[in-house]
């Protein structure tokens, strides 16, 4: 077990913005801390601070033993990367630059097979075992043996791409939890986890020894497990010693004390000001009055640099997804069956559903989704859309590929929008501050709001949305939840948010078995 201790942590973008200026927190032994605060205020930075990714402009971090970093979005920075390379990823750094090494020799040998590149390769061999390599990939085994039910040796070339989100994110799990590691940082560790594995989740980590810093909106999990809540707002931390249970009660209070500093600091500014006032009046009088002025002025310059602590902003997110009239029948399946994932089955959508398609992480929910948004999907039967029935695909691991090298005022002013209307757009999802940066510069949850303020952009009269909500804070989510109640069209959803469960009229059930059948209520087999 390792101890964690940051004090007066400040960070600003390069070029930009400042983040926080005050992050200050412990995380003892054994803690189990999680860090909240809404979307975009520095979460996922704070991490990376920790984790050694990024440097701090002011204050100091001490990490006591071997932590260990896992990102919010594991499988979108490279398209291209495998099991392997994620868990390769998340292994100490000298396994990582061994595997480096012996990829490197692998493919001079595959190259030219000469009797240097074969000597390389024998170095690299050696210095994989040295460090620790071979018992590294026995931990892989038993790694994805838990979790994907397969060995090591036929998952590790197997593309990221073609796992769920939460399969990659059990993968990943499965194998910090059981590491020797001393700390944890996991950021958002229970998206795209189905229920039962949601559940998993919370018995390993109270179950777990380590320390462990980690990011969640997931009520429930935060209530289980959570010894420790550290709040990022108003550009500083602070830390409530109980569980969530008394959470927002401690919250009120300390915003209602933030809100009698900033009373009593208004109050004495204009008694310092009413002060200055009436010396500066006597001065024109006589000057003896004079030296007054000037302590009355260095009082108010004291007084404001003695300023209380930042309010906390309250969120105000408009969402407005507005769809149109299609046919009855919006989606009609036949005998469809996707490859390798299910047995074919046949159903309809009719316009104005909300359909809940839930099921174990792996079954084919989010091919399902793809295919309907008209991605190439290997499939047999038919699966096809209604009369004016125009989809809208929210990607549940936020692959944007267009929008790469694009800022977020860049990527409206080219669908049309003039830079008012898109600037205004931006402020309804509270998106305004961030319009210079990148899609890929984002937080999570910022991400996921751009993705729907583009959706409500398209036109689109169905929604396919996948794990919607799995990086919104509460506001954010609470207010998605009530754009989709608004919504004049159809929507099918994947979502494993028992909250978002409810606003579903019935369910698409993919099961372990293949089957796929619809039920009234959610259920997993």
């Amino acid at each position: 077990m390792g101890a964690l201790d940051v004090s007066h942590l400040q960070y600003a973008r390069p070029g930009g913005s400042e983040l926080f200026h005050d992050a200050t927190f412990r995380a003892g032994a054994g803690e189990h801390v999680a860090l909240i605060g809404a979307n975009g205020t520095g979460k996922t930075t704070l991490l990376r601070l920790i984790a050694g990714e990024l440097t701090a402009n002011r204050g100091t971090i001490n990490v006591d033993g071997d932590v260990r970093y896992m990102r919010q979005l594991l499988g979108a920075a490279e398209r291209t990367a495998t099991v392997a390379d994620l868990l390769i990823s998340l292994s100490p750094m000298p396994i990582q630059r061994a595997a480096s090494d012996l990829q490197r020799a692998e493919a001079a040998m595959a190259e030219d097979g000469s009797d240097r590149a074969g000597m390389r390769l024998a170095r690299a061999h050696q210095h994989w075992g040295d460090v620790g390599g071979w018992d590294a990939e026995i931990a892989f085994d038993t790694c994805t043996t838990r979790a994907m039910r397969l060995p090591f040796d036929a998952v590790r070339d197997r593309a990221l791409s073609t796992l769920s989100g939460g399969e990659q994110k059990r993968v990943a799990l499965e194998f910090l939890l059981n590491s020797n590691a001393t700390g944890l940082l996991l950021d958002e560790p229970d998206n795209f986890l189905d229920v039962p594995a949601k559940e998993w989740l919370e018995d390993a980590l109270r179950a777990c020894n380590k320390t462990i810093l980690f990011v969640s909106h997931d009520r429930e999990l935060l209530a289980r497990v959570a010894t420790k809540i550290v709040t990022l707002e108003g550009r500083e931390t602070w830390t409530h010693g109980g569980t969530f249970t008394d959470y927002h009660e401690a919250r009120e209070a300390r915003l209602e004390r933030i809100d009698e500093e900033h009373r009593r600091y208004n109050e004495q500014r204009k008694k310092l000001e009413a002060e200055l006032t009436e010396y500066r009046r006597r001065a024109q009088r006589s000057d003896v009055f004079a030296s007054r002025v000037r302590a009355a002025k260095t009082k108010i310059e004291r007084h404001e640099r003695e300023a209380p602590r930042d309010k906390v902003a309250q969120q105000n997110i408009d969402m407005r997804l507005g769809g149109d009239r299609t046919a009855k029948r919006a989606v009609i399946c036949e005998k469809l069956e996707l490859s390798g994932l299910t047995d074919p089955f046949s159903t309809e959508v009719w316009f104005g559903e909300r359909l809940g398609v839930i099921g174990h992480n792996g079954t084919g929910k989010s091919h399902f989704l793809r295919l309907l948004a008209g991605e190439t999907i290997e499939h047999d039967g038919v699966a096809r859309l209604g009369a004016r029935v125009v989809p809208g695909y929210f990607n549940q691991v936020h692959e944007q590929p267009e929008l790469a090298n694009s800022t977020l005022l860049e990527a409206l002013l080219e669908r049309g929008l003039a830079r008012g209307a898109a600037m205004a757009n931006l402020r309804r999802y509270e998106l305004h501050e961030a319009f210079e940066q990148t899609f890929a510069t984002l937080s999570g949850g910022q991400q996921a709001r751009f993705q729907v303020l583009l959706l409500e952009l398209s036109g689109a009269t169905l929604l396919l949305l996948d794990e919607p909500t799995d990086n919104l804070d509460l506001a954010s989510a609470d207010a998605l939840q009530d754009a989709i109640a608004q919504f004049q069209g159809t929507v099918i959803m994947v979502t494993h948010d028992r909250w978002l469960m409810h606003s579903c009229d019935r369910f698409l059930i993919f099961g372990r078995d293949c089957a796929v059948r619809e039920a009234l209520e959610p259920e997993y087999r």
